[in-house]
C-alpha cells in the first residue's frame, strides 16, 4: 500500500511543479503582439467599405420599350 502511494506522489510531484511553472502558454501572446495585432485590424477597418453602401449596377439590361 505504500509503494502505491509512494507511486501516486511521485507522480503528482512532478505535475504539480509543471503548473506553477512560467505563466507563459504556447500559443499565448505578449501585449506588444496584442497591440500589433489591435493596430493592424484598425487598419483593416479603416480601408473597409461599408457592405450597405455598395451598390450593383447592370448595364447589359435590355430596354424593351422600342
Amino acid at each position: 500500500m505504500r509503494r502505491g502511494f509512494a507511486l501516486v506522489v511521485a507522480c503528482a510531484l512532478p505535475l504539480a511543479l509543471v503548473a506553477c511553472g512560467s505563466n507563459t502558454t504556447p500559443g499565448a501572446m505578449s501585449g506588444s503582439e496584442a497591440q500589433q495585432l489591435n493596430d493592424a485590424a484598425m487598419m483593416l477597418d479603416a480601408n473597409s467599405m461599408d457592405a450597405n453602401a455598395a451598390t450593383i449596377v447592370d448595364d447589359n439590361t435590355q430596354d424593351n420599350s422600342e
